[in-house]
């Protein structure tokens, strides 16, 4: 049982990674961007085609990093002619892309499953408590603790999180203040996707590479997000705790019914709160 505990961590670290971006864009800008999962996937596979060594593993990082900033920059402008309209339109588009870029990823890497080794040494086991557990996967959930908190401060504590959210309440007046609205949504677009990707190239030696795994992520994703609440970091990181949780013990006690339950949670909180459970901490762009 402590071992699914922890695996539930790990993985709800990792979704909190990917469904920040998520929530914040959606939440914080108002776009609903249905690529993120191919983000993700992309990243995974950087890390499949860097992996064997340390510094394999710190230039999948790397490139990820910069390349989610210029996709999610791209996919911005992209948006950005569809931001007065409803969110099918953005759902088509960005639903578009993201088949596009899992179709080129397939001509690319090739339509078998690739698996990623964990770092040297990384790649072994820890005992924890008694019970053998992934090293790699113990340091993923400090990863993603590390990674919670500093996104938390930039967010809530500094200069450019206050920009951020005073554009989201009122994009009028930082207009007027001399700042401009579409830098700011391409710089949180930019940030988005490069949490997905660097998720991804994290994710690798846990999920593997392999094409259909967009789709997967995406709707863990999604249901991390309607959980926690549009635009709250904190609710992105409970969401990805308690969905971590539900789908890792899920498998372990009802394998049959680990789907079910999962989405069994997600309706049991918009029955209780329809807006998330950390829901009207993000506002809406419009």
């Amino acid at each position: 049982m402590l071992v699914s505990v922890l695996n539930g961590f790990a993985i709800g670290f990792l979704l909190f990674i990917l469904a920040v971006g998520l929530s914040l864009v959606f939440g914080m800008m108002d776009v609903l961007n249905l690529a993120h999962g191919a983000l993700f996937l992309g990243g995974a596979y950087l890390g499949a085609a860097f992996a064997g060594s340390w510094g394999g593993f710190l230039a999948a990082l790397a490139v990820a990093a910069v390349a989610g900033l210029a996709l999610g920059g791209l996919l911005s402008l992209m948006t950005e002619p569809l931001r007065n309209r409803s969110h099918l339109d953005q759902a088509l588009l960005t639903l578009g892309v993201a088949f596009v870029a899992a179709e080129g990823l397939i001509i690319v890497f090739g339509d078998d499953p690739l698996s990623v080794p964990a770092p040297p040494g990384l790649d072994g086991s820890v005992t924890v408590l008694g019970a053998t557990y992934p090293t790699y996967r113990l340091v993923l959930i400090g990863v993603g603790a590390v990674l919670a908190l500093v996104v938390h401060v930039v967010v809530e504590r500094t200069r450019i999180g206050a920009l951020v959210r005073a554009t989201v309440a009122d994009r009028e007046m930082v207009a007027a203040l001399g700042v401009d609205n579409r830098l700011v949504k391409v710089v949180v677009f930019g940030v988005g996707s490069l949490l997905a990707t660097t998720a991804g190239v994290l994710g690798g030696p846990i999920y593997g590479a392999r094409p259909g795994l967009d789709a997967t992520v995406l709707i863990l994703a999604l249901v991390v997000v309607v959980i926690g609440g549009l635009g709250s970091v904190r609710g992105a990181l409970l969401g990805a705790l308690i969905i971590g949780q539900v789908d890792t013990l899920g498998r372990l006690l009802l394998p049959e019914l680990a789907s079910f339950v999962l989405f069994a949670a997600l309706a049991l909180v918009l029955v209780l709160r329809p807006q998330g459970i950390l829901g009207g901490v993000g506002a809406r762009a419009r």
